[in-house]
């Protein structure tokens, strides 16, 4: 299987984005380099990572250590509160292009919403603009905004967000969002797509376990994360599952030779809990989560 199969997104500027790509969040500075090179072996071409996650510097070794020509290879990665502010955001881009060996980032976005001071949200926006408009970034989004601050942010954009990157998963779906998000030509990408999340933060029944997800898996000899990473992509969303484990990498990627009925679509609609896993958006405060983001 090749990259060449895997379906694409364009994106509201024009820019082309691989459905499926590889995540790094939680993953060790020194298991990155090694989980991406898997991840680029086996066939991904759209790479996840934000500033926050400490690992910029090691995902753009394995692309320079692939042999994989840049042009074909999708970079993603965030912006984090603590560098909010137009001037700041504008070095927050210099310093995770450093550490990625890039001189251009495919789509920059931030990371979360900062209610408590929606004016610094602003001002970083602004600044992808600028970064957007100087052809330093391809594409630019956001990560964890709710409806009410996708609103306030489309008040005072000149661009929207190519992205809305949010928690989504079977127990999860968050089904305003994606509305709000699809009305102003936003993709939907889907942070904890298979539900991870719901392993290590709740008590109750894996999406990996559930009955519903299993019994579609079986018929169609697939495994259960095989079959919410279809769901995923058959309903139009950007999917990025994070592993550190090759065969993981590997079956994570293998969802092409299969297709979902309507049914099955709906089934796995109807298991939404609307419970999030995740940290609260209204809760994101300078005081709570800031923290410093290193130099390059």
């Amino acid at each position: 299987m090749t990259s060449t199969s895997m379906p694409t997104l364009t994106l509201n500027g024009g820019v082309t984005m691989p459905a499926l790509g590889f995540g790094v969040f939680q993953t060790p500075p020194e298991e990155t380099v090694a989980s991406v090179r898997t991840a680029l072996d086996t066939g991904y071409r759209l790479i996840d990572t934000a500033a926050a996650y400490g690992n910029e510097r090691e995902v753009g070794l394995a692309i320079a250590e692939s042999g994989i020509d840049r042009a074909e290879v999708f970079v993603e990665t965030k912006v984090w509160i603590s560098d909010y502010g137009y001037d700041q955001t504008l070095h927050a881009f210099d310093k995770s292009a450093a550490k990625l060996g890039l001189d251009q980032i495919d789509l920059l976005i931030l990371h979360q919403a900062l209610p408590s001071r929606f004016d610094l949200t602003i001002e970083a926006y602004r600044a992808l603009e600028a970064l957007l408009a100087d052809g330093r970034v391809r594409a630019i989004g956001v990560s964890n905004f709710m409806p009410e601050h996708l609103d306030r942010l489309l008040a005072s954009a000149s661009v929207a967000p190519a992205v809305n990157q949010v928690e989504v998963h079977p127990y999860f779906q968050q089904p305003d969002v994606q509305a709000t998000d699809a009305a102003s030509g936003i993709v939907t990408q889907a942070w904890s797509p298979i539900g991870g999340i719901t392993a290590y933060r709740d008590t109750g029944t894996r999406t990996f376990d559930d009955p519903t997800i299993t019994r579609i898996a079986e018929a169609h000899g697939k495994t259960p994360a095989q079959v919410m990473l279809r769901w995923h992509l058959q309903e139009g969303r950007s999917a990025i599952p994070k592993s550190t484990k090759p065969a993981r990498i590997r079956e994570n990627f293998d969802v092409l030779d299969f297709e979902l009925t309507g049914d099955e679509l709906a089934e796995v609609d109807a298991l939404d809990q609307g419970v999030r896993r995740g940290p609260d958006p209204p809760d994101i405060t300078l005081e709570s989560f800031g923290r410093p983001i290193p130099e390059a």
